[in-house]
């Protein structure tokens, strides 16, 4: 099923000061990690060495918090802050940074981690790309 961001993006009847096609990615690889980031502490909850996934079961939580606030705020436009949107983004690439070097510590042992680093690492990608376009 392809995503409905751009086609939502582009029904908003009033301008917005960001590269839509930017936003969308943003906003779609944002709702992607916080699924990874989810699932993946759920998986780590499963795993018979639990105790040693305590701190990658914390980041994946967080980052799942941030990744989804982050894509709720991208996606109002209506008496939009700049400042707050970078903020949102800059705070979301760092929990997207810290996650992603966490889950790939387990990489090896846990495919869940694997794939859940490899979200975050798009993520981050992507919130920089959205904050380089920024005034």
């Amino acid at each position: 099923m392809p995503s409905t961001t751009m086609p939502m993006l582009e029904t908003y009847p009033k301008s917005i000061n960001l590269d839509r096609a930017k936003l969308a990615a943003a906003i779609d690889a944002l709702t992607d990690c916080a699924q990874a980031c989810t699932a993946c502490a759920d998986a780590c909850l499963s795993e018979d060495m639990v105790a040693d996934l305590t701190k990658c079961i914390r980041t994946d939580l967080d980052c799942a918090d941030i990744c989804t606030i982050t894509a709720r705020v991208l996606s109002r436009h209506t008496g939009y802050d700049a400042n707050l949107s970078r903020s949102l983004l800059e705070a979301c690439a760092t929990a997207c940074r810290s996650c992603g070097d966490e889950c790939a510590r387990h990489a090896d042992m846990h495919e869940h981690c694997r794939i859940c680093a490899d979200a975050c690492r798009a993520c981050e990608r992507a919130c920089r790309d959205l904050l380089a376009t920024m005034s």
